[in-house]
């Protein structure tokens, strides 16, 4: 068995750290999404140390290369070692304000992403999300969430085509009214939160081909109807349990109206 692991290479992976939790009293457990083998579990071992080099590294939002002890999980091993990480760049600086909504995407990684699933598209549309929320203008964060959530629904195959109703395969008009429904997809609508349907084929087109900075454009003149419609769907996949970075924002929020005015705002992660 021995012989065997030390024919194996060791695994170069590109990668942002979604999660981090101590384990012993030197080392650190993270879920790190790569975008070679999607999300992964690792064990970094005496990273707690003061004097290990990836203290400062292995931070969230930070993309990193790293380099663990196997190409792949052997013998049923779920967590992995890793051997070295290091930092390769290009990541924004988020303002405190920001801080929800990116722990909110990387929680919506952690729990509609299985393990070992890779999604190279969406790593890269991950990285390219992180600036719009770092821009520092509101409308621009909550254009970039959108546009992450429509992008996160495709990619793991719940998000219907958006260029005719779902169960008819009408094509849509566009001066008419449609709502994404959780268990019926596109379908015409005239209450409640409705996107006319030159709204919807012009995210589908961004969805198709546009880039995500194309995404968040067309995003951004459908805000205050997308953002109902897409937590709905996003809420009927993941379940009933209320995602953690919500429930956090809530105590901030109740803390703050007990408080004085705070030094940012708290916006909500969604």
């Amino acid at each position: 068995m021995a012989a065997r692991r030390e024919r194996t290479p060791p695994a170069q992976l590109e990668a942002c750290v979604l999660r981090r939790y101590d384990w012993s009293e030197s080392s650190l457990i993270l879920d790190l999404f790569s975008r070679e083998r999607g999300r992964i579990a690792v064990v970094a071992k005496g990273a707690r140390r003061p004097t290990s080099q990836l203290r400062a590294v292995l931070m969230p939002f930070h993309r990193v290369r790293v380099t663990l002890a196997r190409a792949a999980a052997e013998d049923g091993d779920e967590i992995q070692v890793l051997r070295q990480a290091e930092w390769v760049g290009g990541g924004p600086m988020l303002p405190a304000a920001a801080l929800f909504q990116a722990f909110y995407l990387n929680e919506l990684l952690l729990r509609l992403l299985p393990r070992g699933d890779p999604h190279p598209a969406l790593f890269d549309a991950y990285l390219a999300s992180l600036p719009a929320l770092a821009h520092g203008d509101e409308l621009v964060g909550q254009a970039g969430l959108r546009a992450f959530e429509l992008l996160l629904l495709r990619e793991t195959g719940v998000l219907p085509g958006l260029e005719a109703t779902t169960l008819s395969q009408q094509p849509l008009q566009p001066a008419r009214g449609y709502a994404l429904r959780p268990e019926s997809g596109l379908v015409a609508a005239d209450d409640g939160p409705v996107l006319p349907g030159a709204r919807w084929l012009a995210l589908q087109q961004a969805l198709d081909g546009g880039g995500v900075g194309a995404l968040q454009r067309e995003c951004l003149p459908a805000l205050s109807a997308l953002k109902p419609l897409l937590r709905q769907l996003l809420h009927y996949h993941l379940g009933s349990q209320r995602l953690s970075t919500r429930e956090v924002m809530h105590s901030v929020q109740r803390l703050v109206d007990g408080a004085a005015k705070p030094a940012f705002p708290v916006p909500d992660p969604r």
